[in-house]
């Protein structure tokens, strides 16, 4: 039973604080019995006493009433407040367990992502570290550029006008010929590349040995195109201009912006530098000027098929005309018929109307009708 009165760390239930009250109360009895003062006075004094003793149980009894009833009191509202507590946590429980879920999801997504990723990262990675060991090997380098340039041929060009690996007069081998028409000569077109150069170029950027990097690519690009102009330009075989094809757009680059002096170079000794891009242009120009050509070769076949085409359409308009003749005299034969079947009709309507008549005609009367028709 919780206590009801306090003084400092003195604490009373309400049993004892009724036993110290009755103790208190047997003492003053005893005390006035000691005493020896009248019984009038004792009884009074007792009277007063058990009265009080009333009041004092009284009072003590509202007290743990009151007592009880706050405790009911602060249980419900220790209940509720607990019950709300429990239903916002359960709910924020809850919601945390979906927000997780939700983060959960998107992160297992995200991973899926990333482990595909990663997976294309191995797949390119193989395929950068394949390159470079093509790419640095130079017979496997020369073959790669050579192998672009004849898939640009074969995708722009007809396959009769072109020739890879063709070998010259002089006896030597160039990387692809493009028959041009109209007696122009064949143009030849040999794959470089000069990457050791062009890599010591881009490692010596902004170093002291960057001058002489860049005086060893001139040089080496020089040596291919004096190379093609004196294999390849046949005069009266090939044409005038041969091409080195460049198959990094890169290398081509760095050659037209920093080196004005190998492209005038190669145009002196007439041979031009294209790139993959400026190649695809090229081949369209050619595929161009081969359609025009053909086009002029077969003017003589156009020509005669458009006479033969004039004649034809002469003969037709004949034949149209003996048939609109026929039309016209089908006509008329029609015209005649209607004019045939018209007359038929009208003689056949006037016989049923005698026949009419006569049916109508009484008997006595058939002598004079007679007499009338005659």
């Amino acid at each position: 039973m919780e206590p009801v009165f306090t003084y400092g760390e003195i604490s009373l239930t309400l049993i004892e604080l009724v036993g110290a009250v009755t103790l208190i109360l047997l003492t003053v009895l005893i005390t006035l019995l000691l005493t020896r003062k009248s019984g009038d006075l004792l009884q009074r004094h007792m009277g007063d006493m058990q009265q009080k003793q009333l009041d004092l149980q009284g009072r003590l009894a509202q007290f743990s009433e009151d007592a009880a009833q706050r405790d009911n009191m602060f249980r419900e509202s220790l209940d509720n407040r607990l019950a709300k507590v429990s239903e916002s946590v359960g709910k924020s429980i809850v919601d945390t367990q979906e927000r997780n879920s939700a983060n959960l999801k998107q992160l297992h997504e995200r991973l899926a992502l990333i482990d595909r990723a990663q997976k294309n990262i191995e797949t390119l990675s193989g395929e950068v570290s394949g390159l470079q060991s093509l790419l640095s090997n130079k017979q496997a380098r020369g073959a790669f550029g050579e192998k672009q340039m004849q898939d640009l041929i074969s995708d722009y060009l007809p396959a009769k006008s072109y020739t890879f690996q063709a070998t010259l007069s002089n006896s030597k081998r160039v990387d692809a010929l493009i028959h041009m028409p109209n007696g122009q000569g064949d143009v030849a077109i040999d794959s470089k590349f000069p990457l050791e150069s062009w890599r010591r170029l881009m490692t010596a950027e902004n170093t002291p040995e960057e001058i002489a990097a860049q005086r060893d690519f001139a040089r080496d690009v020089q040596v291919h195109l004096k190379a093609i102009a004196e294999k390849y330009l046949i005069f009266g075989e090939t044409h005038d201009v041969a091409m080195m094809f460049l198959p990094s757009e890169a290398v081509y680059a760095e050659l037209h912006s920093n080196f004005p002096q190998v492209i005038e170079s190669g145009f002196r000794q007439k041979v031009m530098i294209v790139s993959p891009t400026t190649f695809m242009a090229t081949l369209h120009t050619m595929r161009a000027v081969m359609k025009d050509a053909a086009m002029r070769e077969q003017a003589h076949i156009i020509q005669r098929e458009v006479g033969a085409m004039a004649k034809d359409v002469t003969l037709l308009d004949d034949r149209v005309s003996k048939l609109q003749q026929h039309f016209n005299q089908s006509t008329e034969d029609i015209r005649k018929i209607r004019i045939s079947t018209d007359k038929i009709t009208k003689r056949a309507d006037k016989i049923d109307a005698l026949e009419d008549n006569i049916e109508s005609i009484e008997p006595s009367n058939i002598t004079d009708f007679r007499k009338s028709a005659s």
